[in-house]
């Protein structure tokens, strides 16, 4: 990534040190970013804000968060989302299928279509950062000028590869999730009512 494109993708997820640059630098550049109004939002954390450990691994029944996006411009055939920590360049999610138009995926939502994560699994990969680290999770949803035909599970290089040169408008909301410690419930802290 050259200087200016470090500048704008930093500007786009909320500021600090890009270590592991995220799929928004690799196949599309600023002009697209909220193209005719083109936003992602999310009922459970705001821009920048904290994911809550029911979407993390500190939960056993995590799910993914839910999203919700505006219409994207005219000409769109298909939305496609990337959900990655730009500080291990894990991928979280790939998700495509979505329809052109105003939507949402609500919480822990089977997506349409979905393709593998870091861990070689088609599902959200709860973020695990290690104990007292922040990490940043950056979701990407891309506007298509074209209907992708790639199989359920694909990988995310696959996907990037089919995108790229094809993406008309992008958004994107990043969540910060900091490592905790997984409290186990002690037995004897419950008390007896006897």
């Amino acid at each position: 990534m050259s200087g200016d494109e470090a500048v704008w993708v930093q500007q786009a997820i909320g500021g600090g040190e890009i270590k592991h640059p995220p799929t928004l630098a690799s196949v599309t550049d600023e002009r697209a970013l909220g193209r005719s109004g083109f936003t992602l939002a999310s009922d459970a954390f705001r821009h920048g804000g904290e994911l809550d450990p029911c979407f993390t691994a500190i939960e056993e029944d995590a799910v993914a968060p839910p999203l919700e996006w505006t219409a994207p411009p005219p000409g769109a055939q298909e939305l496609v989302l990337v959900a990655e920590d730009v500080d291990t360049g894990h991928v979280h999610w790939t998700v495509w299928g979505l329809p052109p138009q105003k939507g949402k995926l609500l919480e822990g939502e089977v997506p349409p279509r979905t393709g593998k994560n870091s861990h070689g699994n088609s599902e959200w990969l709860q973020p695990d950062p290690p104990l007292g680290e922040e990490h940043r999770y950056v979701f990407q949803l891309f506007a298509l000028d074209l209907p992708l035909t790639l199989m359920p599970g694909a990988t995310h290089e696959e996907l990037v590869r089919n995108i790229a040169g094809h993406v008309t408008a992008a958004a994107v909301l990043t969540a910060r999730f900091e490592g905790h410690e997984v409290e186990e419930l002690d037995m004897e802290d419950l008390g007896d009512d006897d």
